[in-house]
């Protein structure tokens, strides 16, 4: 009994000192005045509210939120198909693709942030918002493609092959049973890609400079100028939102098969 105490006390513990970054930022963020100050000198939600009503923080958000939306759902427009290529074409030449896939999540992000300047310069369109999206899309790829993969892993190829006897076709065999079956993977491929796309700083700064201001450039950008509470506040309406969005998948979805841990009981 004594040792079950002290193994709670002490991932109690470890578990304050993970989540103490953000109590200090959440803190700040309700300071009532203008200074990092913790624990806060009064409260106030009026940071939270400058960040919905300034046009420049409101701008940023929504151009993050613009930013993460398409680049997830191009990176799932790339990723489904190369998955499906990958599970019906078994082959020892697949893994190049399966490899071009995961590449971009593996290198260092400053290192394929220079390569998506160098591109867009070289093909003339930096500083284009299309070049956000796209870039965001290639380095983010490997989440659906990890996700959807999965998914295709469950399906029962015999339920494929009953099809395929009763006379239904290729076509009628995705849209009937593949389909539907890898439906959760691919929200959570989307998911996984749109967090990260929305929070995700070089790669965007490389690739559109100061013509599109997303929340993390407005962030940095702001703090040239002094500190403001409203940094702390937009950094707490990203944690709660990736918490929503996480939280959404572990309560509609398995997370734990989704993160390959292990299979669903049927």
């Amino acid at each position: 009994m004594a040792g079950r105490i002290l193994q709670h006390v002490f991932l109690g513990l470890v578990g304050l000192f993970l989540a103490m970054p953000l109590i200090v930022v959440a803190g700040v963020s309700v300071n009532e005045k203008k200074s990092l100050t913790f624990p806060p000198d009064g409260l106030s939600l009026a940071w939270y509210g400058e960040l919905f009503t300034d046009p420049g923080w409101r701008g940023a958000l929504v151009a993050s939120l613009l930013l993460a939306a398409f680049a997830a759902a191009l990176a799932v427009i790339i990723a489904l198909p190369l998955a499906y290529f990958l599970w019906r074409r078994i082959a020892p030449w697949a893994n190049v693709f399966r490899l071009l896939g995961v590449a971009p999540f593996i290198l260092p992000p400053v290192i394929t942030a220079l390569g998506f300047l160098s591109f867009w310069a070289t093909a003339g369109m930096y500083g284009q918002p299309v070049t956000a999206v796209i870039s965001h899309a290639i380095f983010f790829v490997t989440l659906p493609l990890v996700t959807i993969s999965l998914g295709f892993t469950t399906i029962d190829r015999a339920l494929l092959e009953a099809a395929a006897t009763m006379g239904a076709d290729d076509r009628t065999i995705v849209r009937t049973i593949i389909l539907p079956l890898i439906v959760p993977y691919i929200i959570s491929g989307y998911a996984f890609a749109f967090v990260l796309s929305l929070n995700e700083y070089i790669i965007a700064y490389m690739t559109v400079g100061f013509t599109v201001e997303t929340l993390p450039i407005k962030v940095f950008n702001a703090l040239r100028y002094g500190y403001t509470p409203t940094m702390a506040s937009a950094s707490v309406v990203f944690v709660l939102l990736a918490a929503l969005v996480f939280g959404l998948i572990a309560r509609f979805g398995d997370i734990r098969r989704l993160l390959g841990a292990m299979r669903s009981e049927g």
